[in-house]
């Protein structure tokens, strides 16, 4: 790495390229500000943004700098299969989307978030309940780009750490503050646009200056047996599989991506997620596989740390002009989410908190509501900054928060096609879920002898549930259960008995199950149906001014059928 110090810019150029892209994103935001800011604009646009906007908003947010260090750490750790294990089944997630977002958007056409949502169907605990899970994924999420820029910056000037830190944060919230939710958006589509080229320039001129495809071949003895194995079981019982559980509760539970859900236009829920899968694959799997060649090479990134691959690579093998664009590219992968993370905790603030809990839906202010926001982002970004300065593992960091949010995807899916779910099933089986989910993820409790068959079995139907959820989006109910049983089936013999050994795939597991048994035990007794007709009406517009009338047109549009293909059954309206 004597060659770093070398490629490291001057502080003058690195101030010089954060001022011209925050400042150009800041100029961004201003030309779309309002004299008098509108709270639902703020937090959703006026549900009614078209297609190339937010297909690239919904890229760029799920495209985010951890996610291109996570690959190439996957990469690093397990091989040629781990970008592949990472930014194939996230892609698949984002695919995974678009059938539930459309019967979501269906019953809330106006909502801000999914916990108001949840506030219409079911009441106080199950809203706070998925409020509070984002406020932590997003503070989590905030810090790890936090943690992404600061160090970049600091191996690639003479800035340190914390002061890398520091201005990414300042910069993500100069352009977040002025504009909310639509400065997000907006300059998700530069910031996109700018990643994609920088990828497809910067992934092959670092393996062609690395010597591909000789290093491949001089360097094949780097690897072990199961990083030269493309279908390592190893690679896949600890990154794949834990990740397809975890992406999925990803795209169920996280405000940022229910955010832009809310706010494209109802017809264009379906082509707007299917851009972003085939975005979202080719870029992280291009950049993960960074961390393929670094094994290869016997790179030893800097400190130890897998989180210096990428920008370590960088430094190493880009000239000047090109380790510019990289930065920039990073830079916005980053911005991208954390403003999006911003976002999305500001509208909980706003809506969930002050909106239906503080003043109430009818007696709330907007200006009150849009000071609540900007304050919240103030925070969020001070709270941030302040846990970035742990440098946790940012692939933990992920899978972890993924897991958490398991235990709420089979409640909150089913509180959107079933009339029989109520609000004390809700809460107990999210509590459930965790009360499971944390002694198995950290280790509480021995997981051998009863105690780990336990597990196993709860694991094994936690595949079945996480199988049977992905069909039951695009085939039904029916489909669902057959697949769901098929694969308990299948997994059972080769699981019961080893699944304990993966702590982190058997968290995750977990938290599926319990949560899944217990809400479906506690609901399935329940006689009185809920009429999904009320959702709309006790969600919509804080603001009585013309910001929501663009979103009366998709307001209209028919409701998505049931899961089995039959109408909506009329509930009593009761909770």
């Amino acid at each position: 790495m004597g060659e770093l110090e070398t490629a490291q810019f001057s502080a003058l150029v690195v101030v010089g390229l954060l001022v011209f892209f925050y400042g150009g994103t800041f100029l961004i935001s201003t030309r779309i500000g309002k004299k008098e800011e509108n709270a639902d604009g703020y937090m959703t646009a006026g549900n009614n943004i078209g297609f190339g906007i937010s297909a690239a908003s919904m890229t760029a947010t799920w495209i985010w700098a951890s996610s291109m260090y996570a690959s190439a750490t996957s990469g690093y750790t397990y091989g040629i299969s781990g970008p592949i294990h990472y930014g194939l089944w996230g892609a698949l997630m984002i695919l995974f989307i678009y059938p539930f977002g459309k019967r979501i958007r269906a019953v809330a056409p106006k909502a801000h978030t999914l916990a108001e949502v949840m506030y219409a169907r079911h009441g106080r605990s199950s809203q706070l309940m998925l409020a509070g899970s984002n406020i932590v994924g997003s503070l989590i999420s905030l810090m790890s780009n936090f943690i992404a820029g600061g160090v970049l910056i600091s191996m690639l000037s003479p800035f340190t750490f914390t002061q890398g830190v520091f201005a990414v944060a300042a910069g993500v919230l100069l352009y977040t503050l002025w504009s909310g939710f639509r400065a997000s958006v907006l300059t998700d589509f530069v910031q996109v646009v700018a990643m994609l080229g920088a990828v497809a320039v910067i992934v092959p001129f670092i393996f062609l200056a690395a010597d591909f495809p000789a290093a491949f071949e001089t360097g094949a003895g780097n690897l072990t047996a199961e990083q030269g194995n493309f279908f390592s079981s190893t690679a896949f019982m600890e990154q794949g599989a834990p990740y397809i559980a975890a992406v999925l509760a990803y795209a169920i539970g996280n405000q940022t991506i229910a955010q832009r859900l809310f706010a494209v236009k109802a017809s264009l829920i379906k082509p707007t997620f299917l851009t972003a899968t085939v975005g979202y694959g080719a870029m992280v799997i291009g950049v993960g596989m960074l961390g393929v060649l670094a094994l290869y090479l016997g790179y030893e990134p800097v400190g130890g740390d897998v989180n210096n691959i990428i920008p370590g690579m960088a430094a190493e093998y880009l000239p000047p002009v090109l380790l510019a664009l990289f930065f920039i590219m990073i830079v916005g992968a980053l911005s991208s989410t954390a403003d999006s993370d911003l976002a999305a905790l500001s509208s909980i603030m706003m809506a969930d908190v002050y909106g239906q809990n503080v003043a109430g839906k009818e007696k709330a202010n907007p200006r009150t509501m849009l000071l609540v926001g900007r304050i919240t982002m103030v925070v969020a970004t001070a709270a941030a900054v302040a846990f970035a300065s742990l440098q946790l593992n940012i692939l933990d960091l992920l899978v972890f928060v993924g897991a958490l949010w398991g235990a709420l995807v089979f409640p909150v899916l089913a509180s959107f096609y079933w009339d029989k779910v109520t609000g004390k099933a809700f809460t107990t089986s999210v509590v459930a879920a965790l009360a499971v989910f944390l002694p198995v993820r950290f280790g509480w409790i021995p997981v051998d002898g009863l105690f780990g068959i336990v597990v196993d079995v709860l694991s094994v139907v936690g595949i079945g549930v996480v199988l049977g959820l992905m069909v039951f989006g695009f085939f039904g109910a029916k489909a669902a259960k057959i697949v769901g049983v098929a694969a308990v089936v299948v997994s059972a013999p080769f699981a019961v008995g080893s699944l304990h050994e993966y702590a982190t795939l058997c968290g995750s597991l977990v938290a599926y199950s319990v949560s899944t048994v217990v809400c479906w035990a506690m609901s399935a007794r329940h006689r009185e149906g809920f009429d999904f007709a009320l959702i709309a009406q006790r969600t919509g517009d804080f603001d009585d001014g013309d910001a929501a009338a663009a979103a009366d047109a998709d307001a209209a549009a028919p409701a998505a059928p049931a899961a089995d293909g039959d109408p909506e059954p009329a509930g009593t309206g009761t909770k």
